[in-house]
């Protein structure tokens, strides 16, 4: 397995930090084990040292430099899984509210931001969309995720309406009278990119009154995810209109979910 260059250098700074506190000859399983904590690392940081050591103390006893790995008996740090920020449904429904309709690149971001939240998208998926991919009469879409495998999505009646009132107005425009394959234009007739969407929303955020750190396209996918669960969705259907491979990766919104409604209880509950 090949490492990339930052993370060769960040396993590189680990082990040096680690010589100079200890003799590499001398150590046990018992002063590895307590170097990450005494050293003051998160537990993401402490993983990833430990991790680094293992490599290293691995190889050590294939090249016959030691005869035993110190890092065998230590237990495997848990890194403490950060969960996602969103925002709330009052929120979400002022950022999408904000962009100035009435304008043919207003009218492009307000279709834009309806089409992501409503169905989830991710911000790649949302600027590689092409026209060919969208069939509104049908009310679904055809996407490319991860691993460059396909999904249909429904596309729900607001994002909808937005999307059809983009397509009649603000589009041709954009595209100048030429055949255009992306779905989303800038004002020279390109592929809406990943940057200038991520600018747009920062811009937007600030015009909807929201702190524009914690608006992301990504947070734009949280909210989607965590206010369908908040309305009685289930993991199952969730994990498909996400794209994840795995299940495991959909559960982290329940924890979102649950963090939200516990907040809520002690807000509002005469006992919380």
């Amino acid at each position: 397995m090949s490492l990339s260059p930052v993370c060769l250098e960040g396993n590189y700074t680990f082990l040096e930090q680690f010589r100079l506190r200890l003799w590499i000859d001398v150590v046990d399983d018992m002063s590895v084990g307590e170097y990450p904590t005494d050293a003051g690392y998160d537990p993401r940081s402490n993983a990833r040292l430990m991790s680094s050591l293992r490599a290293f103390y691995a190889r050590q006893v294939r090249l016959g430099t030691m005869a035993e790995d110190p890092t065998a008996l230590v237990q495997r740090p848990k890194a403490r899984r950060k969960l996602p920020r969103t925002l709330a449904e009052s929120e979400v429904e002022a950022l999408l509210a904000a962009p100035d309709a009435e304008s043919p690149l207003g009218l492009r971001d307000r279709a834009m931001l309806e089409l992501m939240y409503g169905a989830g998208l991710r911000v790649s998926e949302l600027t590689g969309l092409r026209l060919a991919e969208v069939n509104l009469r049908q009310g679904a879409l055809r996407v490319t995720g991860k691993g460059g495998k396909d999904r249909v999505l429904p596309i729900g009646e607001e994002a909808a309406h937005w999307l059809d009132r983009y397509l009649a107005r603000s589009r041709p425009l954009l595209a100048g009278g030429r055949v255009r394959e992306p779905l989303f234009l800038t004002r020279r007739g390109t592929a809406v990119s990943r940057q200038l969407f991520w600018r747009g929303l920062k811009r937007i955020a600030l015009a909807a009154g929201i702190d524009a750190a914690r608006v992301t396209p990504h947070g734009l996918r949280h909210a989607f995810a965590t206010h369908l669960l908040n309305h009685g969705a289930d993991l199952r259907s969730l994990q498909m209109l996400l794209g994840h491979a795995s299940l495991t990766t959909t559960q982290i919104y329940t924890a979102v979910a649950k963090e939200r409604l516990q907040q809520l209880h002690a807000r509002h509950h005469p006992r919380g």
